[in-house]
């Protein structure tokens, strides 16, 4: 069976298994897919749990294996035997599966019955997959290395401003690449004698506060001002090879990009957006760890100390403490 487009489950046919797994999407009362999770997350987290399910239905094939939580621990087979991703990619696919279930079931779309069968199916083991993961998938920025990366596009042409102002907001603002995609100049605010930008995490319902650095800031202002458009969006693209502005927010590919063709000009290979919000949590929790879990939006403190701090243990960090 070939992918489609709005994936859904039939309500109806969890008493009828003789319905076609996927139907057309039309209203929450006949039918269950990710959007039953509207209100709960972020659009954007909502929207990967789409793919995410999609993909397992399209595997199913049909209502009946669909809801058999057999069918997921076959599938988490498929995907570590057939694919090439790794054990983090095929885990949270997994559990959007998972999360899915859970609240149809709490919906009355499913049973808990058939939701718990469902949370019972583990995922792979990382260790076991370890050959899959990617040694640059935490790379470290030092702050002498940042200084470098972010004084790299200069000022000298509208690309060049945009640029410095895009680097300086990644390396002190701690966000995601889709929060700076979407960065609107409404968001940044001023907060006693510095900056913040408000912004919606991924699993995040209400706005939290990002830190800004004043030099982050100055270089936005120049560039709002230099640049011959007006736009909501802060970082705007430019069409063709030329500097021809539009009022189109940056994609987040060209945002990548964008970060790759300095960092690699810096000599530093395989760097990603992600690593300059780890350099961020790194150098925060030098001083305070909690102040890295506020600015990285984490709920719980173990999540910034196990995947946003890269600090090895210091030889000598305990002389002198009496």
């Amino acid at each position: 069976m070939g992918p489609k487009t709005g994936t859904a489950i039939e309500k109806s046919t969890v008493e009828q298994s003789t319905q076609p797994v996927i139907a057309e999407h039309s209203t929450l009362n006949s039918t269950f897919d990710a959007e039953i999770l509207t209100g709960q997350l972020a659009p954007s987290s909502i929207e990967m749990y789409r793919r995410d399910f999609a993909a397992y239905v399209e595997f199913a094939g049909s209502f009946a294996r669909a809801i058999d939580a057999t069918t997921l621990a076959r599938w988490r087979t498929n995907l570590a035997q057939e694919t090439s991703k790794s054990p983090n990619t095929i885990n949270r696919m997994l559990s959007a599966v998972k999360r899915l279930m859970r609240e149809a079931a709490v919906q009355g779309y499913l049973t808990h019955e058939i939701a718990q069968a469902f949370d019972h199916v583990a995922g792979v083991k990382v260790v076991a997959m370890k050959n899959r993961t990617k040694t640059n998938a935490r790379t470290r920025i030092e702050p002498t290395d940042m200084r470098v990366i972010c004084d790299l596009p200069g000022t000298d042409t509208l690309l060049g401003i945009r640029d410095t102002a895009l680097l300086a907001t990644l390396a002190s603002g701690a966000l995601r690449v889709s929060e700076l995609a979407g960065l609107t100049t409404r968001q940044i605010k001023l907060k006693g004698t510095g900056y913040v930008v408000l912004v919606r995490g991924k699993n995040d319902i209400e706005e939290r506060e990002a830190p800004l650095s004043r030099e982050a800031h100055g270089h936005i202002q120049r560039w709002l001002r230099t640049r011959p458009i007006e736009s909501d969006y802060v970082f705007t693209a430019f069409d063709g090879r030329g500097e021809r502005a539009t009022g189109r927010p940056l994609s987040a590919v060209a945002i990548w990009r964008t970060v790759r063709k300095y960092a690699a000009m810096a000599g530093l290979d395989d760097i990603k957006p992600h690593d300059f919000r780890r350099f961020v949590g790194t150098e925060l929790a030098r001083t305070d760890i909690r102040k890295a879990q506020k600015a990285l939006g984490h709920k719980r403190i173990e999540t910034t100390a196990r995947h946003y701090v890269l600090d090895e243990l210091e030889v000598g960090l305990t002389d002198n403490l009496y």
